[in-house]
């Protein structure tokens, strides 16, 4: 009687390959792509007419922890770029010890005009969870995440780089010769966004007369309330981190999850965003690192982003 053909060799095959896939992707995740670090380049037609270009640096998400070494030396030589402002979205520390890394990072950037806000990683330290929680959906608030000396970092940036702190605030600086009114809130993911303080905050800053040549909106966490409230207040150009681009992207799909209720396609880079029959430009940085508890990225590399601001035509 002649013998039925085996099922079970095909399934090891399968199985196999299937794991052998997974394999090389993790390798490729955590061992090679996260150390992939790139310059993302844009030109944004914003500017009034006339005005000269400017080189605007975006920076967010570092996650720093003192021992990242490679990762400090490619943000340092960043200011090699020759940037006229710099914009820091947040989520700068991963590490109780963080600030050691970003003065390593940051200090060639030092006397360059810039604006910050927080990130939740800004105030505590990241910690240990099961990272596939992060594809069900926004992370929860964790309240047993150990303290971070905010003011310390808060400290840096203002006093010793010589930033503008934007969080719900509203400052005004000059960047190339130009004027630019800058406007923020801080985590609106932990819900510490207060939108409601920054029509006078802006009221106060306008009192002068003097028109800005731009006006930009900062948040860590692009979440469409915040957007939306920015081109009310009339932003020119939105900047926002959060996201990590997805940090695991499918290829031909992207990002799987945006951490917000941004909309998946736009969790990075330039894009445009509409409200009340107005469009600006929203920049969403995918960022510069990782959790140190979630050490991966796939197809979406960690960057930088520099765009350059043109007159509009």
């Amino acid at each position: 009687m002649p013998s039925r053909p085996s099922r079970i060799a095909p399934a090891l095959t399968a199985l196999g390959a299937v794991g052998a896939v997974g394999a090389a992707a993790a390798v490729w995740g955590i061992g090679i792509e996260r150390y992939l670090f790139t310059v993302r380049l844009h030109e944004v037609p914003v500017l009034p007419a006339g005005a000269a270009p400017i080189r605007v640096l975006h920076l967010s998400d570092a996650h720093m922890a003192p021992w990242q070494h490679r990762k400090q030396e490619w943000i340092a030589a960043l200011a090699e770029l020759q940037p006229d402002l710099v914009v820091n979205t947040g989520d700068n520390m991963g590490h109780v010890h963080g600030l050691r890394g970003l003065r390593a990072a940051f200090d060639p950037l030092r006397g360059i005009p810039g604006v910050f806000v927080h990130g939740s990683n800004d105030h505590a330290a990241p910690s240990p969870r099961n990272p596939l929680k992060y594809f069900s959906g926004p992370s929860k608030v964790k309240h047993t995440a150990e303290p971070l000396d905010t003011d310390e970092l808060d400290d840096y940036f203002a006093d010793e780089l010589g930033w503008l702190d934007l969080n719900n605030t509203a400052g005004s600086l000059d960047a190339a010769g130009l004027r630019v009114d800058a406007f923020g809130v801080s985590d609106a993911h932990r819900e510490w966004d207060d939108l409601r303080v920054l029509p006078q905050r802006l009221e106060a800053l306008r009192a002068d007369g003097a028109p800005a040549h731009l006006t930009i909106g900062v948040t860590h966490a692009p979440y469409r309330r915040v957007l939306d409230e920015f081109i009310e207040l009339g932003a020119d150009a939105l900047f926002a981190g959060h996201t990590h681009g997805g940090q695991v992207r499918l290829p031909g799909f992207g990002a799987i999850v945006a951490n917000c209720d941004i909309p998946l396609k736009q969790a990075r880079g330039l894009s445009a965003w509409s409200h009340g029959g107005t469009t600006v430009p929203l920049n969403v940085s995918a960022g510069l690192g990782h959790s140190i508890y979630a050490p991966v990225r796939f197809a979406c590399r960690p960057e930088a982003s520099l765009l350059t601001l043109v007159a509009r035509d």
